[in-house]
């Protein structure tokens, strides 16, 4: 009788660990484009930690401000300092889930649809956001994308009204992911 309780026990211990998949990057890249015609404006990140929990879809990422890169080094001046007061406002951070987790196999190599709701965190300002994103699945790791558009008034974010035609209201947002499997 112990034996076969152990053994039951010990298959539900594996079976919740199994279940308890999280993925980790701390290379992520996040890219935003808030061109006009009169400027292009573009600036990539490669240092965006992320982490990805398939048992329950919690999805989290932590952007250093300061790590966005230009090609032009008096534009990242301006918006470290101008725009996004990266001494200040240090990160910018999201916190979700893949609302429909349970419908994505992790073990299948295609791409799938994920809806992903959070909060993302930028400049002092909280916004409950809603995304389309797409994982898949290769070789035991997971590459998560995803296209938006931010809205900078809505995070606080000034734009002085000398460079305003020189920016885009909308700055399209790209997220690649590419995580591998955490281990402690």
């Amino acid at each position: 009788m112990k034996q076969n309780l152990l053994i039951a026990l010990a298959v539900l211990i594996s079976t919740h660990l199994a279940g308890q998949d999280v993925f980790f990057t701390k290379t992520g890249t996040v890219v935003f484009d808030s061109s006009t015609p009169l400027e292009t404006i573009h600036a990539e990140n490669r240092q965006v930690t992320s982490f990805l929990k398939t048992s329950t879809g919690e999805i989290n990422f932590a952007a250093l401000v300061k790590s966005f890169k230009f090609q032009n080094a008096l534009m990242e001046e301006h918006f470290n300092e101008n725009y996004m007061e990266s001494d200040q406002f240090a990160k910018a951070v999201f916190k979700g889930k893949i609302v429909n987790m349970d419908q994505i196999d992790t073990g299948k190599e295609e791409k799938q649809e994920a809806d992903v709701e959070g909060e993302l965190v930028m400049h002092g300002v909280t916004k409950k956001v809603t995304v389309k994103a797409y994982l898949l699945p290769q070789a035991g790791k997971i590459t998560g994308t995803s296209e938006f558009i931010v809205l900078p008034e809505e995070f606080g974010i000034k734009i002085p009204s000398l460079v305003r035609e020189k920016i885009a209201k909308e700055v399209k947002v790209s997220v690649v992911m590419n995580y591998e499997k955490y281990t402690k």
